[in-house]
């Protein structure tokens, strides 16, 4: 059973800041560096993107980063051998987030064992339904790992019968459409996290849009933790492999942010 398992659960003592990272964009060696760097400027959960040839939830910034992983050659051997180099020495919580088709390429035991061996405690696949969960669960369960549950503002009805068998913590969307960095959330978000609270106590995180520490601030005013992954793909898109002192900078101005 996979030690990490239960990482999840002093991820929220605090306001959580969980930035997501595209593995391989630019190339591995980056990834690796900037997910110790992130861990070091006070992350408490790291999202490790697998990169992805139609990454339907996603919008440009994240689906150029899946184009330069791609392009560049990785592979999902590479993202978990990298997992497991981190993991010999750094025990910052991580997950994965990926999509349906490469899990079952992979083989969808191999891919839970793979997650196991690299104390990859939860995993996210947006484009998995709530009504086929089963299809994967069973391989979580077996080798310990948490499979996250999303809502959005489209769920309505449908709030109560997932955070009711939601795991280690939920992900709440927070807009309408794909990935990308928003001045504006959906209106229902605060209205959606107190459904939630009616039927399950385990904590919400939010996440696609977030990019200024104000906002996350804002964010965890209700929620238990600020998910941001474009605004960090964008720099790491903007500096490349120089990009690990910037993306250290932004993780630390949200840490010290959400700690004021």
């Amino acid at each position: 059973m996979n030690d990490h398992s239960n990482d999840l659960g002093r991820v929220f003592s605090r306001r959580a800041f969980i930035p997501f990272v595209t593995c391989g964009d630019p190339d591995i060696e980056t990834t690796e560096a900037l997910i110790r760097a992130m861990a070091d400027a006070g992350a408490d959960l790291i999202e490790l993107g697998i990169p992805f040839s139609d990454p339907i939830a996603e919008g440009p910034v994240i689906q150029g980063a899946d184009v330069r992983a791609l392009s560049g050659g990785v592979t999902t051997d590479d993202i978990f051998d990298m997992a497991e180099r981190i993991r010999r020495d750094l025990d910052i919580p991580m997950l994965v987030m990926t999509y349906i088709n490469p899990v079952f390429v992979y083989g969808p035991d191999r891919f839970l064992d793979r997650c196991e061996r690299a104390g990859i405690c939860a995993l996210i696949v947006p484009d998995a339904p709530f009504e086929h969960k089963s299809d994967l669960q069973t391989y979580c369960t077996r080798h310990g790992v948490k499979l996250i549950s999303m809502i959005a503002p489209t769920s309505e009805d449908r709030i109560a019968m997932i955070a009711s068998e939601a795991e280690g913590f939920l992900y709440v969307v927070s807009s309408m459409g794909v990935t990308g960095v928003r001045k504006s959330f959906s209106n229902n978000l605060e209205e959606m996290v107190a459904t939630v609270r009616k039927y399950t106590d385990i904590p919400c995180a939010v996440g696609f849009g977030i990019s200024t520490p104000a906002q996350a601030r804002d964010i965890t005013e209700f929620a238990d933790g600020a998910i941001v992954g474009s605004a960090i793909v964008r720099i790491i898109g903007e500096h490349g492999r120089d990009s690990v002192p910037y993306v250290a900078e932004y993780v630390g101005a949200m840490r010290a942010e959400l700690d004021r």
